[in-house]
């Protein structure tokens, strides 16, 4: 399946349908009166996030989805049939936004959750609702209110606990493929991953996934090389694993390269917790593999893992040290989301003292 995480789609909720100018006939009844129905709803554009889906390649072949509109009223106060919904749906982390691309409308993070985008149309009222004591035999009845009409850009940024960044042909994919079951292409040359591939790695009972993220540039923060839309996938991982290529003469501009995107692209991606590894070590000497860990641990406060995901080398001792970050990650945010639940219950408990207060006022 082709991935795709960006796409420009237009939505239509459908008009309401018209109310209905009817009057009795039956037998024997002389001035019947109106009994003209309502119309009917019209169709609304729902969006769900499911869990079975992590691409939007389904709204590359379809950009417009138009919902029906609702059915006219009919005579003998029969009232129009409401039209079905459309439900778009969408995988875990898309992001709704307005036509400019600046107004976030809605963040799908949850599978099951899901928000109407574009509300279906009201039906027109029949004559019955313009009966009065002075026009007994209305011939007035309503059109239906019209739909919604607009462009909008879904963004999926994937949810991983782990993101793999670094620069192109840093190995990053070969990692992956040695710590899951995932096969992403392989080769030896610079942008080989084009798009984000996702991972399962378990270790000691633990599950977590993993997301290798395209090969960054500098300048990636701004644009150059999609660099600002692989970013956005590392947005929501927990744990960043930051991988340099043990190969390269400078190890250091390497990670400084990628530090410096991090920093500049803002969202708080700088303060993630960051495990480093020095890759390819299969390719050096030991005295090489030495030197460059030395080099990065004077600038880098803390160890530099060492690992070859061709070999094997070093990446059980990796994968402990992530499954350890990413039970650190989990807790901190089982503890802010805990923290969040309960301002919102002391923000109601305020409210609803002071409406019962204003109540007692009033009363008095």
């Amino acid at each position: 399946m082709k991935f795709l995480d960006r796409q420009k789609i237009f939505i239509k909720s459908g008009d309401g349908g018209a109310g209905c100018v009817g009057f009795r006939r039956e037998k024997y009844i002389e001035f019947g009166g109106p009994d003209g129905g309502d119309g009917g709803r019209g169709g609304s554009i729902v969006i769900e996030c499911v869990e079975n889906l992590n691409t939007l390649i389904d709204f590359r072949f379809q950009q417009h989805f138009k919902a029906r509109r609702g059915d006219h009223g009919q005579g003998q106060n029969k009232n129009g049939k409401s039209a079905d919904d459309i439900i778009l749906k969408v995988p875990i982390g898309t992001q709704v936004f307005d036509e400019e691309n600046e107004y976030l409308i809605a963040d799908m993070t949850v599978a099951g959750q899901s928000i109407v985008i574009a509300t279906g149309g009201d039906g027109g009222r029949g004559n019955a609702h313009f009966k009065t004591s002075t026009n007994q035999a209305p011939r007035q009845a309503e059109d239906g209110w019209p739909g919604e009409e607009f462009w909008v850009w879904l963004q999926l940024k994937l949810i991983a606990d782990i993101g793999l960044i670094g620069l192109p042909n840093a190995g990053k994919s070969t990692f992956l493929s040695a710590v899951s079951k995932a096969r992403p292409k392989i080769a030896s040359y610079p942008f080989t991953t084009l798009h984000p591939n996702l991972g399962v790695s378990y270790i000691d009972g633990e599950e977590f996934v993993f997301a290798d993220i395209p090969g960054l540039i500098e300048g990636a923060h701004d644009g150059a090389g999609l660099g600002d839309r692989f970013l956005g996938h590392v947005e929501r991982c927990g744990v960043i694993l930051h991988l340099i290529d043990g190969t390269e003469e400078d190890v250091l501009k390497s990670y400084n390269i990628i530090r410096s995107e991090l920093i500049s692209y803002g969202e708080n991606l700088n303060s993630k917790i960051e495990i480093i590894a020095l890759n390819k070590v299969d390719a050096l000497t030991p005295v090489l593999i030495k030197e460059k860990k030395e080099a990065l641990e004077k600038v880098i406060d803390q160890e530099i893992m060492t690992i070859s995901g061709v070999s094997g080398s070093g990446v059980e001792k990796i994968l402990r040290e992530l499954a350890k970050s990413v039970k650190i990650f989990r807790e901190m945010e089982s503890m802010e989301n805990a923290s969040v639940e309960k301002m919102d219950t002391e923000i109601d408990d305020i409210e609803n003292s002071s409406i019962i207060d204003l109540e007692m006022v009033s009363d008095e």
